[in-house]
């Protein structure tokens, strides 16, 4: 089964680009970036060669003997079975944390060779940067973060007709009552399987859900391998701190972290260089506070204030160790979770509509909350999440009367209308916000 990723797109834009530089794709383990390469080399270009460098060792030899690009692919070609000719080929480089002269040629193929295609890619590339400070050539490649599949590829999938309807919305209207209910169902079934695409096939190919949990569990095994193979000893027991009590940071009513939820007496300066490995792994998004929603966003953080999410849904559940059948039924009540599941599956569909950059958030004396504060363009934009039809609560309206946004977004399940500035919005229609801001009567807001 093939899931069309939206970042193939992207690939075949820089394929035309004259002034392209190499690309060096960053993201977490398992969502599909080495597949993402193949598809997209296999269907836009006559050749696609790829060079492991985990599997290959022996590549790093051709790597130390010359930096030459010209001399590099003659070498090359003597461990592919495709030729490399300018236009034609797409070269990968997969696992290329494995060799730092490989990564160190991206340089001159930029200022040297330009004619031809490469997507470099690795596993925990930027744990592996940091780690042994390896020199990336800044400026002469172009960096590009990859996410788990969105809600958006997952329908496109699962339910081809009703991703036509919601694609082709060219207003902001009631949606008909079927389309609304189909859209609950396969939101429920992602929430499910989440962004990793082994579990997404196991769940669409009806494989059952013992087989999607499985799945689901081999790719958390596979990230408590990864931190005893890429961290440093004495962090090794405090990032999986970290990663298992997430589910507890997020049970609570008020989400932000707290480190005394990890361990009794544990202190910020101890769990930092834990937090950040987490994050340059890609495996959770850390969310801060803001003091106010001015521009920049960024100048606004409350460094010491922030909330930590998965960076999948899928994988936020099953560490839950929250049954599949709780989450597919409507009516089950399982309080603060249900909530913060909600909050991160509209986070995984926004992120990758923001250039890889992570909202924020805003609190005003611990008695509101606005879940996320996005900039888009020249506005700042807040967005309440809610898990079901319940919007009770009075945070958005706070916000609105101390900062009066041109532009304010509320996702539930409820249906998709607008009034007075406010877009309430389906949570799975989260992926088309930046179609939904494009449909703003003009005036409304700035859309960049």
């Amino acid at each position: 089964m093939r899931i069309e990723r939206d970042i193939i797109s992207f690939f075949r834009q820089w394929k035309d680009n004259p002034d392209r530089k190499p690309l060096l794709l960053k993201g977490a383990r398992q969502i599909g970036k080495t597949w993402a390469m193949q598809a997209f080399g296999q269907e836009s270009f006559d050749y696609c060669v790829k060079f492991d460098f985990d599997r290959q060792p022996e590549l790093k030899s051709v790597f130390q003997i010359t930096k030459s690009p010209d001399r590099l692919v003659k070498e090359l070609t003597l461990y592919c079975d495709q030729p490399i000719v300018p236009g034609k080929t797409l070269m990968i480089f997969d696992e290329i944390q494995e060799c730092e002269e490989a990564l160190n040629s991206l340089k001159y193929f930029c200022e040297d060779a330009p004619q031809y295609h490469i997507i470099a890619a690795g596993s925990l590339l930027g744990v592996a940067v940091k780690k042994r400070a390896l020199a990336v050539p800044v400026g002469k490649v172009q960096v590009v973060r990859m996410s788990p599949v969105t809600f958006k590829e997952f329908l496109r999938v699962s339910d081809p007709k009703t991703f036509e309807y919601i694609d082709a919305l060219h207003e902001i209207r009631h949606l008909p009552e079927i389309i609304l209910n189909k859209l609950a169902t396969e939101y429920r079934r992602y929430q499910v399987s989440g962004g990793m695409p082994e579990p997404i096939v196991a769940l669409l190919e009806d494989k059952g859900v013992g087989v999607v949990e499985s799945k689901l569990q081999d790719i958390l095994d596979l990230y408590e391998l990864d931190f005893a193979k890429y961290a440093e000893a004495l962090e090794i027991p405090r990032i999986h701190a970290i990663w298992h009590s997430l589910p507890a940071q997020l049970s609570k009513e008020n989400r932000k972290f707290i480190y005394r939820v990890i361990k009794s007496g544990a202190r910020s300066k101890d769990y930092e260089d834990a937090l950040m490995w987490l994050e340059e792994a890609g495996m959770i998004y850390r969310v801060y506070d803001i003091s106010k929603p001015g521009m920049p966003l960024s100048a606004y953080r409350e460094t010491n204030a922030f909330k930590v999410y998965a960076c999948d849904c899928g994988l936020l559940r099953r560490l839950a160790h929250l049954p599949a059948t709780v989450v597919t039924d409507p009516i089950a009540n399982y309080t603060e979770f249900k909530g913060a599941l909600a909050e991160n599956a509209v986070l995984q569909s926004v992120i990758p509509l923001m250039d890889g950059q992570v909202p924020s958030y805003w609190t005003s004396d611990a008695k509101a909350e606005v879940e996320f504060v996005i900039q888009w363009g020249t506005q700042i934009i807040p967005i309440e999440v809610k898990a079901e039809g319940n919007i009770s609560g009075n945070s958005l309206s706070v916000y609105s009367k101390k900062y009066n946004p041109q532009c304010r977004i509320r996702f539930s399940m409820l249906n998709l209308q607008y009034n007075g500035g406010l877009i309430s919005s389906p949570s799975p229609l989260a992926g088309w916000l930046d179609k939904l801001l494009m449909m703003l009567p003009e005036g409304e807001a700035t859309v960049s």
